[in-house]
């Protein structure tokens, strides 16, 4: 295939609860259990197992607060040189899928898969291979896996069936996905922005297409952009 004719595709791997997973791993007693990693009774929670999550457990909720959801969660202060090393695991394997590797944290990164169909046979079945060498790298751990045309959609196909999760986009459904798509699935856009949202009576992207680039920019500046 020439290189105009080749689909273009960015695969977004996102390890799935990474540090509670990883203590979950660590400590098979925790297993099935709630986990949460952050710190003390004034910090952050940095990640949380989906068991907790069951109680409205998430990320970035004072740990008082997750206290208070779900008192019979095992606290834990993270590890971040324990969950470096895991992360290098999964990092010494992403180049064997693609020569254009880029880890966007700890625990995901973006895979340029753009013409290895010929190699994996197709982007779906290079997903699973994915999943299956990130698991057997990291000792057990899963991840889930998206890939889209363009990077920003990669992203949000991993969130679509998490955990252990894999999402094709494909080009010919593209519009229809995003046209249902809630505004805050769209990275970037947090609670405030929702509610200014909200207040226009945009709520997904079929809604945010019933106005221009101008609109929104004059609107909300970069953001709105």
């Amino acid at each position: 295939m020439g290189a105009q004719d080749r689909q273009r595709w960015i695969i977004h791997m996102d390890m799935d609860a990474f540090f509670a997973s990883v203590e979950q791993m660590d400590d098979p007693s925790l297993r099935g259990k709630p986990v949460i990693v952050g710190g003390g009774h004034r910090g952050v929670v940095s990640t949380c197992s989906y068991e907790a999550r069951r109680y409205g457990v998430h990320s970035a909720m004072p740990m008082g607060e997750a206290r208070r959801r779900c008192p019979h969660a095992a606290c834990i202060a993270p590890r971040m040189k324990r969950y470096a090393q895991v992360s290098a695991l999964v990092r010494g394997v992403l180049g064997d899928f693609s020569p254009l590797v880029e880890m966007a944290s700890i625990d995901e990164a973006y895979l340029d898969a753009t013409g290895m169909e010929r190699i994996f046979g197709g982007v779906e079945q290079m997903g699973r291979k994915l999943k299956l060498a990130v698991r057997e790298a990291s000792g057990g751990l899963t991840c889930s896996v998206g890939a889209a045309p363009v990077k920003y959609l990669a992203k949000i196909a991993s969130e679509q069936r998490k955990p252990d999760g894999l999402f094709i986009l494909y080009p010919d459904n593209m519009r229809a996905f995003l046209q249902r798509l809630p505004v805050t699935a769209i990275p970037g856009v947090g609670p405030s922005f929702v509610q200014n949202l909200a207040r226009l009576g945009v709520r997904t992207c079929a809604h945010v297409e019933q106005h221009s680039r101008d609109f929104w920019e004059g609107r909300f500046g970069k953001q709105g952009a």
